[in-house]
């Protein structure tokens, strides 16, 4: 009964922060999205921010455990690109995105939300590096990339986007459409024969040493 409980206070917590947003996320909230006795939230986590960092990394588990199979299975950047929108669309349309946003900007004033945030965020970064350093080693880009970097960068991107959409959601259109141009380009770079790519690496060398 208590796995239970802490399991709706999970869904309740993510829920009221889809629905309401972080500000008016509190233990009442949280109970009443939940079915439960506020007290309880007290009661399994100590505090609306211990609940709230808990619900984070359970939300990010939950989802990366569902896309993992698929990322697996990309086998190049533009197939990247292109289920990567595919995803946004999804966790937008589910609202675990717009969970991801609330607890960012929660974080900005509540501290102790940074590292189960940050520790949310990371479980997709880690995703999205294995699937880069798998996909541009075998490509004149493989020996310049930063993975790392780039990981962060999608993950902070798609993110970003999804807050950005509630101001000018054709201007995040328009960012999305901008990241799969990328995947021409990154084909094309793909598609080159041996002698280009070699070519090409050997000017990527010269102008990353000056």
């Amino acid at each position: 009964m208590s796995a239970d409980t802490k399991e709706k206070l999970l869904e309740g917590a993510l829920r009221t922060l889809t629905e309401q947003g972080i500000a008016k996320t509190s233990a009442r909230t949280i109970a009443a999205a939940a079915g439960v006795n506020q007290a309880l939230v007290f009661y399994h986590f100590g505090s609306v921010d211990e609940l709230l960092a808990a619900a984070c990394r359970h939300g990010s588990e939950q989802r990366v455990s569902r896309y993992r199979e698929r990322l697996d299975a990309v086998s190049s950047l533009a197939e990247l690109l292109a289920f990567g929108r595919e995803m946004h669309e999804e966790e937008r349309a589910a609202g675990h995105v717009a969970v991801l946003g609330q607890l960012l900007a929660g974080a900005q004033t509540q501290p102790r939300l940074a590292p189960a945030t940050a520790a949310g965020l990371a479980l997709w970064i880690e995703e999205i590096e294995k699937v880069l350093v798998r996909v541009l080693s075998a490509t004149p880009l493989g020996e310049f990339a930063d993975p790392v970097g780039l990981a962060r960068a999608v993950a902070a991107s798609f993110v970003g986007i999804e807050l950005y959409e509630g101001v000018d959601a054709a201007g995040a259109e328009r960012a999305l459409d901008a990241l799969e141009q990328l995947s021409v380009l990154v084909t094309a770079v793909e598609e080159l024969g041996p002698i280009a790519q070699r070519a090409m690496r050997s000017r990527l060398r010269r102008v990353s040493r000056s």
